[in-house]
């Protein structure tokens, strides 16, 4: 029966969209096609868990969260549906719009008469929440007079940061999703609306608008109503936006800001075809990139063609994470300089690993080149999925590769972009699986699945049987409805072939000799690679089984030399998955350990650990410092590593993905100070806390390569940080070292600062000789009178309009 409902309502999809397609057959497009997901059950045991995770945990997750942080109560208070005030961030709606999207998706393959019609509830507050005129902005429709930072006083006045346009832009996937879905046009008529007053307001008219959306997304929501409407004006306004980059004459100064500032932040500092470096913001610029690629086909615009690829050589051989993490800076969640790839202090944001993959698909689908498949891949198994727990409900947000131990999921953020993201994502990954052109059928992923497959000549039933990423042996099933000759296209994954990128960014040290054997019907076929795909054309008929071996042996990577991070040091990796090493499995500390570059490594499957994964293992060595003579100790000791996604699972503790091989970039334990041994406490943490007695110096005090405390968002207030001491300590001199990162961040030095210490219970400030200075670049030491105390604490009052932080705070 449900069998049954499916094709019902996909029947009905495919009539409801060719009506409203008008008869538009002459469409361009991607010139190879992917299979829906739509068309595609998982049936293994990595993906499909993970699926039903997202299905059965994740989405409700996200919705009650959004209902109790009142991202839902604020379009019907919007909608004049009950009283209340804005309440959040003014781009908070894009999250609800975001998992509508992947609740739509996950109706499309399990229909859920519940929660269809908890979005049809959500979907009239939606709709309510819209202006008259399709405009749809809760924080200014609630009260226009008390906006939230960054709204702009007026309607689309500070594009830049309000987010008006990012909001929809969520808002019209979401539309065409559910409308995908269940038919209905309740949402998608609330997008076309708001759309058509896009449209209305901006454009290269006399009377409208020049200007650009300050974040990227919009672009691929219009591309997604064009093609559910073939209304060409979605598709021409979307390149009206991407076209006005980089045109200093083509925007109102009301509609960017009167100082134009850090317009390379978001892609605005050229015309887009002129772009050949990403930088600025990493989500803002993949998703311009990804509409791009939709440019590129739907017009067959060369000079779009060619500024993406420039742009994606650039990611993948100078930007990119060997976990296919992209975004290395903090500051400003952007791209840094080429090859700048720290590790502590990587950010790598998820949602940056969900646009590289999206972009990733498209470059593939427009190129049919298997390289695109294998970031994509690297990308889902190690910086994507990383990203969220194996239980759905806790999520990161930067994804680093080392870890002193301060990192750790968490359930919500007050940004809560990449758990949102993720719910819409994940039901999505089986259209990522095939694609197909008029007479050759691509398997880009590796999955155990049940599929059909239109191609132009009729059906084809495909299954696929294998126990990957663990495992390289994979069962292919093909059924034709008839005899039909057509190609075959099996990817050979670039690690397959000795290259785990397709760059010089990274290169195996220990080389593999193994081919990957291909068998048709248990004979063994000789094949050539052509753009990463073995190519089998053939006779076709039911009952053919393909069956493609390759071989996962473990691999020692090694970054490009102008990666000054990296030298010195290998990552593990063993078919598609990157792994780490842990503290729980080290002995406690994995910082401090040293690898030979020419150890032997074996693995085993741990079925009872994290829900099932492969391990690493061998010997290292354990480096620390002797307090006496200040000497290096080695100690041999078992080494674990365990896939880098699996990483922050079983409490907090130390992680790092590169090993050192070379003992000068080894990083010995230090004698334990009376600071280190403190259990430190803050009156706010937005950073690590732990980095303010982790014993590693700073460069300076805009030092983003180590870990940072810091009071952001806090700003103008007093604060204070602590230290409880194991037992009670004698100190005579304090050190601090400030975190500042002007002139473009939001911390400076203090404006002054004290230290108490606990005397009877009671705090008492010390006694010292001079001031408190307050310098930058360097310690900003006291000496006091000898004190004995269980505890201290320092009090800071930071500048007016600012924020501010620590990056080391040492006593003796």
């Amino acid at each position: 029966m449900k069998n049954i409902l499916l094709l019902l309502m996909a029947t009905l999809l495919m009539v409801s969209c060719s009506n409203e397609r008008k008869n538009n057959t002459n469409i361009k497009d991607y010139p190879v096609k992917p299979v829906a997901f739509t068309e595609v059950m998982f049936t293994d045991q990595f993906w499909l868990p993970r699926l039903d995770t997202n299905r059965n945990i994740s989405i409700p997750y996200d919705f009650e969260k959004c209902e109790e942080t009142h991202r839902i109560d604020n379009f019907a208070v919007a909608g004049g549906l009950q009283q209340g005030s804005f309440v959040g961030i003014r781009y908070n709606d894009s999250d609800v719009f975001k998992v509508i999207e992947g609740a739509s998706y996950s109706l499309s393959i399990y229909p859920d008469p519940e929660l269809e019609e908890y979005l049809d509830d959500l979907i009239v507050k939606i709709a309510a929440a819209q202006e008259d005129d399709g405009y749809l902005y809760t924080c200014r429709t609630i009260n226009p007079d008390s906006l939230p930072r960054h709204s702009g006083i007026t309607r689309w006045s500070q594009l830049k940061d309000s987010h008006e346009l990012y909001n929809i832009g969520h808002m019209y996937e979401a539309a065409v999703a559910y409308y995908q879905a269940t038919g209905k046009k309740t949402l998608l008529d609330v997008a076309i609306k708001s759309a058509n007053l896009v449209n209305e307001v901006f454009g290269p008219g006399e009377n409208q608008l020049h200007g650009v959306p300050g974040h990227q997304e919009i672009e691929m929501g219009l591309v997604k109503l064009y093609r559910v409407t073939s209304d060409e004006k979605y598709l021409k306004l979307a390149k009206y936006f991407l076209d006005q980059r980089g045109n200093p004459e083509g925007h109102d100064l009301y509609v960017y800001g009167e100082n134009g500032n850090n317009k390379a932040y978001t892609q605005d500092h050229k015309p887009v075809i002129e772009q050949s470096e990403a930088i600025g913001h990493a989500v803002r610029a993949v998703y311009m990139y990804s509409g791009m690629a939709d440019i590129a086909a739907l017009t067959n615009d060369k000079s779009y063609h060619s500024a993406i690829d420039l742009l994606w050589n650039n990611v993948v051989s100078e930007k990119t994470y060997i976990t296919g993490g992209i975004g290395a800076k903090h500051a400003g969640e952007a791209f840094g300089e080429n090859y700048f790839l720290p590790n502590l202090s990587a950010y790598n944001e998820t949602c940056a690993a969900i646009a590289n993959m999206q972009w990733n698909q498209r470059m593939f689908l427009l190129n049919g080149d298997a390289k695109y498949i294998d970031v994509l891949e690297r990308t889902l198994y190690n910086g994507f999925l990383s990203g969220v727990s194996i239980h759905g409900d806790e999520f990161f947000y930067p994804n680093p590769l080392e870890s002193d131990g301060s990192h750790q999921r968490k359930p919500w953020f007050d940004c809560s972009c990449c758990p949102t993201n993720v719910v819409r994502f994940l039901p999505s990954l089986p259209g990522y699986v095939y694609a197909h052109t008029n007479n050759d059928l691509f398997i880009n992923l590796y999955i155990g699945n049940k599929a059909s497959i239109n191609m132009n000549f009729g059906k084809v039933a495909l299954s696929q049987s294998t126990n990957y990423p663990w495992d390289g042996m994979v069962e292919i099933y093909i059924q034709p409805e008839s005899k039909s000759k057509f190609t075959v296209s099996l990817r050979i994954p670039g690690w397959a072939q000795n290259k785990p990128l397709p760059s010089d960014l990274y290169s195996y040290m220990n080389k593999s000799n193994q081919k990957p054997t291909i068998r048709i019907n248990n004979v063994e076929m000789e094949y050539v690679i052509s753009n990463g795909y073995a190519k089998i054309n053939r006779q076709w008929e039911k009952g053919d089984i393909i069956e493609i071996n390759l071989p996962m042996s473990i691999r020692k990577v090694i970054a490009n030399k102008n990666v000054l991070e990296d030298i010195g040091k290998f990552s593990i990796e063993r078919g598609p998955i990157v792994y780490c090493a842990e503290w729980v499995d080290n002995g406690g500390k994995v910082r401090n350990l040293l690898l030979d570059k020419n150890a032997d490594f074996t693995y085993e499957y741990k079925e009872n650990l994290i829900n099932g994964v492969n391990i690493i293992k061998g010997k290292s060595m354990s480096l620390s410092i002797n307090e006496s003579d200040h000497s290096v100790i080695e100690k041999e000791q078992d080494f674990m590593a365990i896939p880098y996604y699996a990483w922050a699972h079983r409490g907090n503790g130390e992680m790092m993905v590169w090993f050192p091989y070379e003992k000068s970039v080894a990083n010995p334990v230090s004698p334990p100070t009376i600071a280190s041994e403190s259990k430190v406490s803050a009156s706010y943490i937005h950073d690590q806390i732990l980095a303010v007695n982790d014993q590693v110096n700073p460069k300076n005090s805009n030092d983003h390569s180590i870990p940072r405390f810091t009071f952001w968002k806090h700003k103008g207030t007093t604060e204070w940080v602590q230290y409880d001491f194991k037992e009670e300590a004698i100190i005579s001199n304090i050190h601090l070292y400030w975190f500042d990162d002007g002139p473009n961040g939001g911390c400076r030095l203090p404006e002054s600062w004290k230290v108490l210490y606990l005397k009877n219970g009671k705090w008492k400030e010390i006694s010292k000789h001079g001031n408190y200075p307050v310098l930058k670049d360097e310690f900003n030491s006291i000496e006091i009178s000898n004190i004995k105390t269980k505890a201290m604490r320092l009090v800071v009052k930071l500048q007016d309009n600012y924020s501010g932080g620590i990056l080391e705070w040492k006593l003796d």
